[in-house]
């Protein structure tokens, strides 16, 4: 279950009228999100969808997390595992920062290293792929 999410968070970064994709720090594609919001890894198989209202679902349709709309990110018990601020903060449940979700899609560690791009994708889904979701 967590390898469904991470692969469908991972891949629901982007939310253009055009497929976007998710690069890993070395510039490698992981994933895309197309304007209907269906969830695709790499090999453009679908493995999820992103809701209206944040609820993201494995390719069954069972829901596995939600994204709030003040940031916060919880798991399909509507646990709390993080919050995302609107300057791209990206902080755990004990608000400690983790990271941080630039304007410009870089995705940064919490000592400001580079781990990914999401450039055109809301900070709230880069940081779920990037910060909440471990293999």
């Amino acid at each position: 279950m967590k390898k469904v999410f991470f692969i469908a968070a991972f891949a629901l970064c982007g939310a253009a009228v055009q497929a976007q994709s998710i690069e890993s720090g070395s510039h490698s594609t992981a994933g895309y999100i197309k304007s209907d919001g269906t969830i695709e890894n790499s090999s453009h198989s679908t493995v999820g969808y992103i809701k209206s209202d944040g609820t993201i679902e494995n390719k069954s349709h069972s829901t596995i997390g939600y994204i709030k709309s003040d940031g916060t990110i919880e798991n399909s018990s509507h646990s709390t595992v993080g919050y995302v601020k609107r300057d791209g903060t990206v902080e755990n449940s004990s608000h400690s920062t983790i990271g941080y979700v630039k304007d410009n899609g870089t995705v940064e560690s919490s000592s400001h290293s580079t781990i990914g791009y999401a450039s055109g994708v809301k900070k709230e889904w880069a940081a779920v792929a990037f910060f909440f979701i471990k293999l």
